[in-house]
């Protein structure tokens, strides 16, 4: 992303909106010439929701004309709650309701000119490549893949909307935060020398826990109403939450990629069937080339612990602390603009670039923060010093994959019998390649 950007680029009204990395060529701004966006939204639970409103709000020219989710009761509630909110704006009829796991078939056939993707984090890489080969636009959440074969069909992706000269972000809202990037352009500029060491911490109470399951829900749709606790749905908390700082660091670091990881990782106190089978808490340390810095990043989710949320670099002349946006040492800054948290400016950007027929993209960033998120992850898990090359390269991934999910599967964990929690991975035995 350009530096020197201030919230001024954001303003949907804007003209010379932009997004991060460069611009191609003009492309068609949607469907037939029409002065109407239509909109397609995959996945009705909070996060897609809150994008489609978000992406609604950018102008009276957006127009949601279908839904999907695994639960059809999920996607008709969520039609019905974003009609009552923008009642000119969206017009799904109920044969342009969609729900099971090919929702995003009849989503994508229904005439929208961009996709919205917030659905579990599994089906993000297929379900955009399949967008994208459709013609469409695609704004897909984070995580944008939870595995390496994910990671190589987010690549494709990342490939043929740049051949088709279509946009495609992806949801690593930092990059669209003005205090990160006027804190970031300081860094970039030497405020505060050679980086010699980073830090990430993502470290909270349990999130995703949900009640009130569907009546005469399956085994299968309670994993899936509860997907962030079930790590072949939806990842872990590395992958869900720590990627956000990831992307920031990766950031920081003009891209450079670390070759290894080491990292640690459990559970220790959420041990109930409601937390499935993610851990509790994690750390990973990622090596770069010729060992000139280390990154330590950590997440937990308990109850009872100290909570903190942030990033620090620390340099050979000062420290950068990111939420705060100021730096300390040798020279003394702050940000003392207004911060913003880059849900709403991502699909401003997006719908800016549409209008005025620019393509708006996250090309430089998308596959390498979700490489790293998902090797600290691996790391955490096996108790290995894991290569990140080798991980790539492995194409494991959480089974079954998403093609092969069908109504009436079996999950591929199941709760045990006496204490009713689930398998987890083991530091030392568990092994995915």
């Amino acid at each position: 992303m350009p530096s020197k950007l201030t919230r001024r680029h954001f303003v949907v009204k804007s003209t010379a909106a932009v997004a991060a990395g460069s611009l191609a060529a003009a492309l068609p701004v949607h469907a037939a010439g029409s002065d109407i966006i239509k909109v397609g939204l995959i996945g009705c639970g909070g996060r897609g929701l809150g994008a489609v409103n978000q992406a609604l709000a950018t102008g009276k020219d957006v127009k949601l004309v279908a839904v999907g989710d695994y639960f059809r009761s999920r996607a008709a509630s969520g039609a019905a709650a974003l009609k009552k909110q923008f009642p000119e704006q969206v017009d799904v009829a109920e044969d342009r309701i969609f729900d099971g796991f090919r929702n995003n078939e009849g989503v994508t056939a229904a005439g929208a000119d961009v996709i919205l993707i917030a659905c579990a984090a599994k089906f993000h890489p297929s379900y955009t490549l399949h967008a994208l080969k459709a013609g469409k636009h695609v704004f897909c959440e984070k995580p944008n893949a939870i595995d390496a074969l994910g990671i190589s069909v987010l690549d494709e992706a990342v490939k043929l909307s740049q051949e088709k000269n279509l946009s495609f972000l992806c949801g690593l809202h930092s990059r669209f935060c003005p205090q990160y990037q006027a804190l970031i352009e300081q860094i970039h500029n030497g405020g505060i020398g050679d980086i010699k060491m980073l830090q990430s911490t993502f470290l909270r109470s349990p999130y995703g826990v949900r009640s009130g399951v569907p009546v005469g829900s399956s085994e299968l749709d309670y994993q899936i109403w509860s997907q962030y606790m079930f790590n072949w749905i939806s990842g872990d908390d590395f992958t869900q939450s720590l990627v956000h700082n990831v992307d920031r660091m990766l950031w920081v670091l003009k891209g450079e990629m670390p070759t290894h990881a080491f990292g640690m990782g459990g559970r220790a106190s959420m041990t109930e069937r409601k937390y499935g089978n993610v851990f509790d808490h994690h750390a990973a340390v990622f090596i770069y080339p010729q060992d000139k810095r280390r990154y330590y990043a950590f997440c937990r989710t308990e109850n009872g612990c100290y909570n903190n949320s942030d990033d620090l670099v620390i340099g050979t002349k000062g420290t950068a602390y990111l939420n705060a946006a100021k730096i300390t040492g040798e020279t003394n800054w702050q940000y003392k603009g207004q911060k913003a948290g880059g849900h709403a400016e991502e699909q401003q950007t997006l719908f800016a670039g549409i209008r005025s027929g620019k393509r708006i993209h996250s090309d430089d960033y998308a596959v390498m923060s979700t490489t790293l998120a998902v090797l600290g992850q691996i790391a955490s898990y096996t108790g290995q010093m894991i290569s990140r090359e080798e991980m790539v390269r492995s194409k494991f991934a959480f089974k079954p994959l998403p093609e092969e999910c069908q109504a009436d599967m079996t999950p591929p964990v199941l709760p045990d019998e006496k204490s009713g929690s689930y398998p987890v991975a083991i530091p030392g035995q568990t092994k995915f390649w």
